[in-house]
């Protein structure tokens, strides 16, 4: 696994009750971008030191902004057909 600063790290929910974890990549510490990194993640604020387990992959910052967009065209498309099921 390899990262830089403004990566995404993403820990996936393995269960119905975890779900996914997702966090900045604000510092790498080595060269080679190898682990350990330390993230900020968006659920909690916490900012800790990562090393990731098998349940983790990196995501570039352009790779994030991507799903992002994707996921708003989704959320969009699915108020407009709200909207006109109650007109």
């Amino acid at each position: 696994m390899k990262a830089k600063t403004g990566d995404w790290l993403v820990m996936k929910g393995l269960t119905i009750d975890r779900p996914e974890h997702r966090g900045l990549i604000t510092e790498v510490h080595s060269d080679d971008g190898s682990p350990p990194y330390v993230v900020h993640w968006l659920d909690s604020g916490r900012i800790t030191t990562v090393f990731p387990g098998p349940d983790a992959i990196v995501v570039t910052a352009a790779e994030q902004q991507t799903a992002d967009a994707r996921a708003n065209r989704r959320l969009n498309t699915l108020r407009s057909a709200k909207a006109r099921d109650q007109s």
